[in-house]
């Protein structure tokens, strides 16, 4: 796989974190993962393809094994409040001055500096200071997330893995690691560039939710099927709208212009009625194969049996597991191979980590004795 050598210890944490991390072991990395001594694993369900490694990093003898490892480990991942580290003496400073290669990714919801870089937040907080959230919701009614998908992964744990990928480029010409510093807010930001350029050429200049691609436009929006399923339509372009007024069975002399702003609110009800009149399946026989842009909104069940999705392998499908998605985007010749295995239960892989590091048996019982360190290997069955 692309990243098979490359080694990471990723620090517990929420979401975008371990988000981070299983990206990076999908497409061949070997990820450790760093839990605290007694924790339930990671809450974020994100484990896949990782080891875990429990030892208490408050203590000098833990921080002393995390400065061990770090020192043949290619990248370090830690998800803090700017200071957390440092307080640890595991700041990249000390870290990167024993190892010079090692890649210190530093993830966090308001970076590392600036007067919001100790306080807690979450999605929505970093969603909201990066002005993205102010464009998101219905006319006349709150701005709301959607869901924490934006600032936790899109702009968090996407963003902090491309930063490492390119900091792993950059090191095969000068041989150097580097501290990543990725806030949550201005990966979101950055994500949201498009918003930000567009607004010259007035897109955005109408009331949250009355705009082209918001929602406010008649043929880009949602509407409701006579199943109580509902429709995704996107009909943008002057030849993909006269493919969806000709599905709905609708004469496009009869309708006001596309683009007349004022009849948007009057063509949505009028499209609202058309679409409750059949049901999903039934629109879907109808707009399938054309250019319309007329999707189905499908559940997570029928996502991952969808035939286009199906045809692709979008989706894994496993007895034990579940379903969950398969990585993207497709390598042709170094493709990622998730692992199958049972998420790790914290401090599994704990003695075997240490001993792949150089750790002595010795070292090992004395660290366990002294309950710096922790191991839970899964019982045999009976």
């Amino acid at each position: 796989m692309a990243l098979q050598g490359i080694s990471v210890l990723e620090l517990a944490g929420l979401a975008p974190g371990p988000y981070c991390g299983m990206v990076l072991a999908d497409f061949g990395a070997q990820v450790v993962r760093v839990d605290r001594l007694g924790s339930r694993g990671d809450l974020s369900f994100l484990a896949r393809g990782k080891r875990s490694l429990a030892v208490d990093l408050k203590r000098p003898q833990g921080a002393a094994v995390l400065r061990r490892l770090c020192a043949r480990t290619d990248v370090v991942l830690e998800p803090f409040r700017h200071g957390v580290m440092e307080k640890l003496q595991l700041g990249p400073e000390i870290l990167q001055k024993e190892n010079p290669k090692l890649i210190y990714a530093r993830l966090s919801g308001f970076g590392q500096s600036g007067r919001f870089s100790r306080v807690a937040g979450h999605d929505i907080n970093y969603l909201a200071l990066s002005g993205v959230l102010s464009k998101i919701g219905r006319s006349g009614e709150n701005p709301y997330p959607p869901l924490n998908l934006l600032a936790d992964f899109g702009g968090g744990g996407l963003m902090c893995t491309l930063g490492i990928l390119m900091a792993l480029f950059e090191r095969t010409r000068s041989g150097k690691g580097q501290v990543i510093d990725a806030s949550m807010v201005e990966g979101t930001a950055y994500l949201s560039s498009f918003l930000w350029q567009s607004q010259q050429v007035g897109m955005w200049e109408k009331p949250r939710g009355q705009n082209l691609l918001d929602g406010g436009a008649p043929f880009y929006t949602t509407y409701k099927t006579a199943d109580g399923g509902f429709m995704a339509v996107g009909a943008l372009e002057p030849q993909f709208y006269k493919l969806l007024i000709k599905g709905l069975g609708l004469k496009s002399d009869e309708l006001p212009h596309q683009m007349s702003m004022s009849d948007w609110p009057e063509m949505k009800k009028r499209f609202a009625d058309v679409f409750a009149k059949k049901t999903k399946a039934e629109w879907c026989q109808i707009f399938d194969g054309t250019d319309a842009c007329v999707t189905p909104v499908l559940t997570f069940e029928e996502a991952a049996h969808h035939e286009h999705n199906k045809e692709r392998g979008s989706f894994i499908i496993e007895e034990e597991h579940g379903v969950s998605p398969r990585p993207a985007p497709l390598l042709s010749d170094t493709p990622a191979i998730p692992s199958s295995k049972r998420d790790p239960f914290v401090g599994e892989h704990t003695e075997e980590i240490l001993r792949e590091f150089g750790f002595s048996q010795v070292e090992i019982n004395q660290l366990a004795s002294d309950k710096i360190i922790e191991s839970n290997k899964p019982r045999a069955n009976l």
